[in-house]
Parts: structure tokens; sequence; C-alpha cells
């Protein structure tokens, strides 16, 4: 959808929820591209980790440089509404009035990655909104959450103390994709143990094909120290991406995810409006029906 001007905030609300509930024809026929220059940070982790109070004391930190900051929170969608639940924004309520920040609850709705349908288009008209910096808060469901990669830069994993034993669950999805491993509520006991066991898997792991080591950061909203070291680690991140020789193809790999994502959702507005008699026949038959549905595609709703 076209992008507001940053100074309307009324208009970028707005915006944002017609692509929200845009069909993959609107999107289409509205998508303006992003250039890159809005440096995006997912933060996932399990629920009860603290993820929305740790970016509310993270955005106070980074507020000192200079460019406005969106928050984007997505969460699990109403059964009564079908809208998001807005719990974060009710933990974020001070940072609501700060004219520097923008605060979004997003319904994750059929969505089942703790992302939200239409995402890719929606950070794009915050970047394309005049934003220095995106933070986008995942829903919070454990391991199938990286799939956040493919729409940010930097991803920060958050963990409370007592979480060692999810660690292995997550070994093989948003653990192993995490630039940057947030061991929250530090003050509490058990912090520093499971600190040492996230060590403990990172050196088994040995280095990550791209070359970063992903730092371990303990962190507290009660110390200012702790929340000023985490910002410090993702602008090194950054720092690091944007020194890497392939730094360029990371646009071009999250366009390609964007177009992938569009068409799996183009896929289920089709089988959206198969009749229950076609939805029966055989598994080949009801494939190349579907094909052909997607072949004569011409921007129609």
């Amino acid at each position: 959808m076209n992008a507001p001007q940053k100074t309307d905030r009324r208009a970028l609300g707005r915006a944002l929820s017609r692509t929200a509930n845009a069909s993959v024809a609107d999107v289409l026929a509205s998508a303006q591209g992003a250039s890159g220059a809005c440096r995006r940070i997912g933060v996932t982790g399990p629920p009860g980790a603290g993820k929305s109070s740790l970016i509310a004391a993270l955005v106070r930190q980074r507020l000192a440089r200079d460019g406005d900051i969106a928050i984007l929170a997505i969460d699990p969608t109403s059964p009564v509404s079908g809208g998001a639940i807005l719990g974060d924004r009710i933990r974020m309520e001070d940072l609501a009035q700060n004219a520097r920040v923008y605060i979004r609850s997003l319904a994750s709705r059929r969505s089942h990655d703790g992302l939200a349908d239409n995402l890719p288009d929606m950070l794009e008209i915050i970047e394309n909104a005049g934003f220095a910096e995106a933070i986008l808060e995942t829903v919070g469901v454990g391991q199938v959450e990286y799939a956040v990669r493919h729409v940010v830069d930097t991803i920060l994993l958050v963990m409370p103390p007592g979480a060692g034993d999810q660690i292995q669950a997550m070994k093989g999805g948003i653990l192993e994709t995490a630039d940057i491993l947030v061991v929250n509520k530090a003050d509490q006991p058990g912090a520093q143990q499971l600190a040492s066991e996230l060590a403990g898997v990172m050196k088994l792991r040995g280095e990550a094909p791209s070359g970063w080591a992903p730092p371990i950061v303990k962190t507290s909203i009660r110390d200012s120290a702790s929340v000023a070291a985490l910002a410090e680690e993702i602008d090194r991140h950054q720092a690091w991406l944007a020194e890497r020789a392939g730094a360029k193809g990371r646009l071009e790999a999250r366009r390609a995810q964007h177009v992938a994502s569009l068409v799996a959702r183009r896929v289920a507005e089709v089988l959206e409006r198969t009749s229950p008699e076609d939805l029966r026949r055989p598994l080949a038959g009801l494939y190349e029906s579907v094909i052909r549905h997607l072949a004569v595609f011409n921007g129609a709703a």
C-alpha cells in the first residue's frame, strides 16, 4: 500500500490496517519495495521471557540516536474480534506518548510461524515512512519462529532463567538462527546457569557458516547498563552485516522470500474458493486445478 509521510501517524495506521487485510492482488497492485535503509531487529523467545518490557527498555536506550523507531508487536489473534490482543501496547504505554516512537499491535491471524499476514509489506510501509529502525516482536510460540530470519536483519532470542529445558527443543530452529542470545531477568536466580548452558551449546555447535559468533548478553530492565550493552551488540551485528561482501544479497533473498510468501497466500486463497466437491477429487486432479487457477491469475482478488 502507499506509504504516508512519517509525520502522519493516523495515515500510517490506516495504511497498515489496509495492508494487514489486503489480498495478494491488492499487495501486488500497490507494492513499492524497500531500500533496506531501515534497520530491522527481530525479538523472539518463549512466552514469559519479558520480551515486551525489554523492548521498551531497549527503545529508550536507542532514542538517544537520530531517527524514529517503530515497534510492531505480533499478538495472538483474539477469538472474539479477530484482532490482536493488545498486551504489548499496555507494557509500552509510556513510549506510546513519545512522538518519535510508533507502536502497532498486529494480529497473527492465519500465520503459524510467529509472524503475521502480509508482514513483509507492512515492514516496507514502515521503511518508506522514514523510520530509522523497526523492532519486530513475534508471538513467542517457540521453535517455529525461525521464519523471522526472512524479514529482519538482526534476531534477538530472549530467554528467562529456568528455560534450560527449552534449549534442546530450540536447537533445530530459532536457536541456530539467532544473532544475539539474551538471558533476560538476569537479576533472578538461574540466570547465570542458563548463560552457561547456552555457552556450552554454542561451543558444541562450533563456528556458524556465516562467521558470526552470537554473543550471550545478560539483561535486566532494572539495570540500564545491561540494556546499553545489548544495544551495543545490536550495533556491532549491524556493522558486521554492512561490511560483509554479500551484504546486498540479503535484500535479494528477502525479496525472494517475500514472493514465496505471496505465492503461498495465493494458494490459500484459491483453496478457500474451492468447492467441497472439487476438494473430494483425486489429489492429482485437485493439484492440477489449483495450478490452473494460479496460472490464470490476472490481478483479480
